[in-house]
């Protein structure tokens, strides 16, 4: 019988191989991130980006399990499923602060948000030294998650958070000293 980490490793030039290892994980990932998230339809969803990161990644899988891709695959769950509720966490956060959360049903309310939370940030972003604009865009705007933001910016995943956590923290300053000023 063939190894997960075969398949891995074929799949770099056939996704026959890595269909091989779809199948002989989906079901397993599929009941990892229902049972964390209680809804099947976030559990495809997860479940599906799952495999989308692994297929990804697969070029830079090593072998650290005795042939076995389970660690691996539930490694990159975990990642995904993490990352999942970090960016609701943050959606809910952002709503909440623009006001476009009912506090009472928390669902979206009709009102549009205030729009002048914005002013300053044109310039603001116009302020920042490339790297730090380049990361936040690629994060932000592109959606990219660090590894991959490492991999635009030529760097490691960690310096990729620093430069995004610098460059929001340039920006924060810069929008609340612009807001004093104004005041």
């Amino acid at each position: 019988m063939t190894t997960d980490a075969d398949l891995i490793r074929a799949s770099r030039t056939d996704a026959g191989a890595f269909r091989q290892l779809y199948d002989r994980y989906a079901e397993r990932i599929y009941r990892f991130h229902l049972g964390r998230s209680r809804d099947a339809n976030a559990a495809h969803d997860l479940t599906a980006e799952t495999f989308a990161q692994a297929w990804l990644s697969r070029a830079s899988f090593h072998d650290q399990a005795g042939g076995s891709g389970g660690p691996w695959l539930f490694a990159i769950a975990r990642h995904v499923l993490s990352a999942s509720v970090r960016r609701r966490r943050l959606e809910r956060t952002a709503c909440t602060r623009l006001g476009v959360l009912d506090r009472l049903d928390r669902e979206p309310a009709t009102a549009e948000p205030d729009e002048t939370w914005l002013e300053g940030l044109n310039e603001a972003l116009a302020e920042l030294p490339d790297a730090q604009l380049d990361a936040i865009r690629l994060r932000f705007v592109d959606d990219l998650a660090y590894e991959e933001l490492a991999d635009e910016l030529g760097t490691t995943p960690q310096a990729a958070r620093v430069r995004v956590h610098r460059g929001l923290s340039a920006l924060r300053l810069r929008l609340n000293s612009s807001k004093e000023s104004t005041s």
